[in-house]
């Protein structure tokens, strides 16, 4: 007898997408929502009756009581950050459950992130600073320590010291000192003593859970087009952030994967350097970035703005095997005499219709739609001004993707389920 599939939810931009208003949504329907990749970078924004989450590490299932919440092995921990964010919330144990096998994102991760974004000057990537590239750096290298060793503070505590030894010429060039022997064995002693509990292996967990026929939602971090393989190299994050990466992130196989739903907002932005097409460095962009509160989550930043990139999302939306698209912040566009789409690109005096490997020298060819005055607030599609019925449908042509669910604000319950 054939056992229920999770489904999942995947960021098919460059991030921020409003993946966390969708999985909360539809986390309400879910036994399970599970974290496969990426680190406390990432930031999801909820919004419930007025009250506004921030969420970086804990998935966002959080805020259904009878959901369980999995942080899979593919993500790396801050136990400083996620102590932090685990603070918002009351009785989470047996709520929330943190991978054995996901590794550790350590103070001086943090430090060497930062010195390494110092020290590239005019070529840095842009990165938040938060340690996560370095972390996984050591995941890859074979010499980076997983959240079970918490369990056991004092032999941690002595193969990290060990692990500066090893490396104090790099640490010497980034200018980092090693920790000094008791006040990191505090820490470490504390991380234990508040995150303990919520240790596990979570693989296990998930798949008595797909056995027991529980209805499972996963998410991801970040967005397709920052993915490490996929997105625009180098000026990506450093884990999978495509629908495949859920199963190396999790423990489990594609075939246990059933619907994919990508997110996508009605326009797009980027945090950080890189290539960035349908940027739009004028008023509109401005506008964008004002009426859309394009603000990063986890670091404040101000977001770059710009036009719906559809040979982009066309590119993700094949890449991650999407079902459908749920669309966000199509009440941003309100109030725009007019909107734009790009349908191609310009490469070296061609025309091209595909992602090509390097996005530097391309320019984005659009085509213009009249506006609209008002959807925000819609919960029908028919209650939705005829214009931006039309720019809908003109997105699932160009991606040929359907796309199944539209957001009129950021309130859960401003949504269309088409």
């Amino acid at each position: 007898m054939p056992r229920r599939k999770a489904d999942l939810i995947v960021g098919v931009q460059w991030g921020d997408e409003g993946k966390g208003k969708i999985v909360d949504m539809l986390a309400q329907k879910y036994d399970m929502v599970c974290r496969s990749q990426g680190g406390h970078n990432a930031g999801h924004t909820i919004w419930v009756d007025g009250v506004r989450f921030a969420l970086h590490l804990i998935p966002s299932g959080v805020l259904n009581p009878k959901a369980i919440n999995i942080i899979g092995n593919g993500v790396v921990i801050s136990p400083e950050s996620i102590i932090k964010e685990m603070e918002q919330f009351d009785n989470l144990e047996g709520r929330l459950f943190i991978s054995d096998k996901a590794h550790l994102n350590l103070p001086y991760h943090a430090q060497i992130d930062q010195a390494r974004e110092r020290l590239k000057g005019d070529k840095a990537i842009g990165t938040t600073g938060k340690g996560i590239g370095p972390a996984y750096s050591d995941k890859i290298n074979r010499i980076g320590f997983r959240a079970g060793e918490l369990l056991n503070p004092k032999k941690l505590c002595s193969l990290i010291l060990e692990y500066f030894t090893q490396n104090r010429a790099i640490f010497d060039v980034l200018e980092i000192e090693t920790p000094d022997e008791k006040e990191l064995l505090d820490e470490l002693e504390s991380y234990r003593e508040k995150l303990g509990v919520f240790i596990t292996n979570t693989t296990n967990l998930l798949w008595n859970a797909l056995d027991s026929d529980k209805k499972i939602l996963l998410e991801g971090a970040q967005g397709t087009m920052l993915d490490i393989d996929h997105g625009t190299y180098p000026f990506v994050t450093s884990s999978a952030t495509v629908s495949a990466g859920a199963c190396t992130g999790l423990g489990i196989n594609p075939k246990d994967i059933g619907k994919v739903t990508g997110i996508v907002k009605a326009y797009c932005t980027r945090v950080g350097n890189g290539p960035f097409p349908s940027e739009d460095l004028g008023e509109d962009g401005k506008r964008l970035g004002e009426q859309g509160h394009e603000f990063g989550t986890t670091t404040g930043r101000a977001r770059r703005c710009g036009w719906f990139d559809a040979v982009a999302c066309r590119y993700a939306s094949r890449l991650n095997g999407c079902d459908e698209l749920a669309l966000m912040k199509l009440d941003v566009l309100d109030g725009f005499k007019e909107v734009k789409v790009c349908v191609a690109y310009e490469l070296n005096g061609e025309q091209i219709d595909y992602l090509p490997s390097d996005l530097e020298n391309v320019t984005p060819i659009y085509k213009t739609f009249k506006g609209w005055e008002k959807s925000e607030g819609a919960r029908t599609f028919q209650e939705l001004p005829a214009q931006a019925q039309e720019y809908v449908r003109v997105i699932e042509e160009i991606t040929k993707t359907k796309v199944g669910i539209i957001s009129t604000s950021p309130e859960r319950d401003d949504t269309i389920i088409m």
